[in-house]
């Protein structure tokens, strides 16, 4: 919002500071620091509100050395991640551009399905939740909204090869229709609806998702939302689901979250600005860079909350923050077309589902051959398995994180090894 009104008070008044508001970069530190601001003194308020009405979390004994120490330690701290997100990216973004009305949307709307799990757990005293097939459904839900909206809205295009010419681009004139100049020359970036996306690693690196069904004929491409829109929804409801299984440990889904959350801005930015996409000869998406100032509200949430969910936590996000950052982050990587880097820059999310997945499906594999379910790991998830082979609990959240560093680096540098 603070963004119309300072262009407007430049454009009429031409008030000194007022063009900062222009620059991505300004309004994204902003939205950092008001996120950390929220997040850190707010945050503690939020806390206290939950202890005093003994909204705690009710833990199950699983034989986890120092778990039951945990039982009473407020939950529902996901609303103080929703918050430091919500209202940053309200004031400092253009809330009129789409992939921000998306992003608002999925934020809302999983936050919503995640709060219900907790209210559920937490008031009506039923440990399991919310039915699992209702979270599917909402997951389902802002997939299919996601996936219809990039692929139906004409205001959702790419730049699939930008001009070979040295451009300098006039401040603010990223939108798709807007002219850019070189020198005395001026040209038109034409933006097209695609259903392609970025393969890591390879030179010829645009894969188009309408090429799985050419197989029904010449007018296969009309048809290509049969295909992209449940890949959609197959991404948000597994990374969701990820970044909830991996919620297990103080700080671990936080500060995972957060590791990717900055990859994620980096790629958005280069991805949303003709030069740089023209420089790394990457995809050029025509307003995504305005998703950094989301994004740098998303981190600042994150770092906030992890002073207080670090070991030993003050408080945990509960679904009603892991659901969110997960769908969140999925999203992000579909929006901006890197959603082929989600198994190497979310693998820590992917390993947490995969754990689960192996280990149970091998125990009802053994059970019903032999009569007797065995086990692949201790425990599932993944972090679970170390905890029950005794290694600390901060150890084994900070080698995970040492883990998404290294993971995010690899996504990082797809965009120059090809």
């Amino acid at each position: 919002m603070l963004y119309y009104l300072f262009t407007y008070l430049d454009k009429a008044y031409n008030i000194p500071g007022a063009g900062m508001f222009q620059f991505i970069s300004f309004r994204a530190a902003l939205s950092t620091i008001v996120s950390l601001f929220i997040s850190l003194i707010y945050g503690k308020t939020i806390i206290n509100y939950l202890s005093t009405k003994q909204i705690g979390e009710t833990i199950r004994e699983l034989g986890l050395e120092g778990q039951m120490a945990k039982t009473g330690t407020p939950t529902m701290g996901g609303l103080i991640i929703l918050g430091a997100i919500l209202i940053p990216t309200l004031l400092f973004a253009k809330v009129l551009n789409i992939y921000i009305l998306l992003m608002l949307f999925v934020t809302i709307w999983l936050g919503l399905i995640g709060f219900l799990d907790d209210y559920i757990k937490v008031f009506k005293k039923n440990k399991e939740g919310l039915a699992g097939k209702f979270k599917i459904m909402g997951q389902i839900v802002a997939g299919l909204v996601l996936g219809s909206v990039l692929y139906f809205h004409p205001g959702v295009v790419i730049r699939e090869q930008v001009p070979e010419k040295k451009v300098v681009v006039k401040p603010g004139a990223l939108t798709p229709f807007e002219q850019v100049k070189d020198h005395n020359t001026k040209f038109r970036v034409n933006p097209v609806k695609s259903t392609k996306t970025t393969i890591p690693f390879l030179k010829n690196n645009e894969f188009d998702y309408a090429v799985l069904i050419k197989w029904i004929g010449h007018d296969y491409r009309k048809f290509a939302w049969l295909v992209f829109i449940p890949i959609v929804i197959l991404i948000i409801t597994a990374i969701s689901n990820g970044a909830n299984l991996t919620d297990g440990m103080d700080g671990l889904a936080t500060g995972t979250s957060a590791i990717i959350a900055i990859t994620l801005g980096l790629l958005a930015w280069v991805s949303g600005n003709i030069v740089f996409a023209d420089y790394l000869n990457i995809m050029y998406i025509p307003n995504t860079g305005e998703l950094v100032v989301f994004i740098s509200a998303l981190v600042g949430a994150c770092v906030g909350f992890l002073w207080y969910n670090s070991y030993p936590a003050q408080v945990f996000m509960g679904d009603t923050g892991s659901l969110a950052l997960g769908g969140i982050i999925a999203a992000l990587a579909l929006i901006i077309r890197k959603e082929l880097l989600i198994p190497i820059l979310c693998g820590i999310f992917i390993v947490e589902n995969l754990s689960v997945v192996i280990q149970v499906a091998y125990f009802k594999y053994t059970k019903r051959k032999t009569g007797e379910g065995k086990r692949v790991f201790l425990m599932a998830p993944l972090h679970h398995h170390y905890q029950k082979k005794g290694y600390p609990e901060p150890k084994i959240v900070m080698r995970f994180m040492i883990i998404g560093i290294a993971l995010a680096l690899a996504s990082i540098i797809t965009l120059k090894i090809r």
